[in-house]
């Protein structure tokens, strides 16, 4: 785990809700090196919640993210505690108070950086897991003249009906907390973060995976211990405010809506001329392989290639290794197509 990065500073950033975010700071971290042609580059955005290092699983040598290869850049999305977020902006834009974030707002962003920072022109492939998934299929809409290459897994290019009211559940739950205090509170709504992890934990994994039993697999010695230790752990240290503020990107993702295509879905799809591999988990449940097939039948150069398994939406989240083979050969198979 590497917790170095770095950041550009983009200056006052208007947003797509009518704010505008002064000062507004784009973390990221960088790995392997930039190529005399800079034709080395992948771009592989962060997920709900996660920051750069969690990125690292599907980043190393031997494997198609190389960065004895390639030119890597994990941008972290806006409300992630390392970029602008309600944790770090000052007021008045503070907590509650951080405007709304989209997915055109933050791919805009990153655009920026990898321009204006580093002078790339064209990125050989764009990758990224759930909410990094969304974030792949806007740059593969928004820059179709740039993008080579993009490889969603376990994320749709616009969040279904049934993935909101998923997560209604989860933003209840941490929002019915007492000392949440819509926002200002002053010591973390902990029962609300619990509260998360369970309601994470019954969509996260398949029922398959419950039965079978395999969080044994993971080191947890019953169902219980798999519950605290894991689901409620993974969310007690994370700050409320970040977490419902990438949750309404999440709710809201659309690559469509946005002064380019104006809600037109299915013109967004058709403008992705990128080759494209989609993988969505087989068993996930709020990123269904139903969703991914609509999708990629309108994209010009697209496949879907459903993750094999039980894991269901944690199939994209290195925490097994026979899904990490899995999206780690579609992706050598797809780096090596000819453009």
């Amino acid at each position: 785990m590497d917790m170095h990065y770095e950041v550009f500073e983009a200056g006052n950033v208007a947003l797509q809700g009518g704010a505008t975010l002064r000062d507004c700071k784009l973390a990221y971290k960088t790995y392997g090196a930039l190529n005399s042609d800079a034709s080395n580059v992948i771009v592989y955005p962060t997920w709900y919640s996660g920051q750069h290092y969690d990125n690292e699983w599907l980043i190393g040598n031997g494997m198609a993210l190389d960065p004895a290869k390639y030119f890597i850049i994990v941008p972290n999305m806006l409300g992630n505690g390392l970029s602008s977020s309600p944790s770090n902006t000052p007021a008045p834009y503070d907590k509650a108070r951080f405007p709304r974030t989209t997915l055109y707002d933050n791919v805009k962003l990153q655009h920026r950086l990898v321009t204006e920072k580093f002078g790339i022109q064209k990125i050989k492939l764009v990758v990224g897991w759930s909410m990094g998934a969304q974030q792949t299929f806007q740059w593969g809409s928004l820059y179709p003249n740039m993008v080579e290459r993009i490889a969603p897994f376990c994320g749709s290019a616009k969040t279904a009906p049934h993935n909101f009211v998923f997560l209604e559940g989860v933003k209840a739950a941490l929002t019915n907390d007492e000392a949440w205090k819509n926002g200002w509170y002053d010591t973390p709504p902990t029962k609300g973060l619990r509260g998360v992890g369970r309601v994470y934990a019954g969509w996260g994994l398949s029922q398959p995976f419950y039965m079978q039993e395999l969080w044994r697999s993971m080191g947890y010695s019953s169902l219980e211990d798999f519950l605290i230790a894991f689901w409620e752990g993974f969310f007690l240290p994370k700050d409320a405010n970040n977490l419902l503020a990438m949750l309404w990107t999440w709710q809201t993702g659309d690559i469509s809506a946005n002064e380019i295509y104006n809600g037109d879905f299915a013109k967004a799809l058709a403008a992705i001329t990128a080759k494209a591999v989609v993988m969505p988990g087989e068993m996930d449940l709020y990123f269904p392989v139903e969703d991914n097939k609509r999708e990629v039948a309108q994209m010009p150069s697209a496949v879907c290639r459903p993750i094999p398994g039980v894991w269901g939406h944690f199939a994209g989240g290195g925490a097994n290794p026979t899904d990490t083979k899995y999206i780690d050969n579609q992706l050598k198979e797809l780096l090596a197509m000819q453009i």
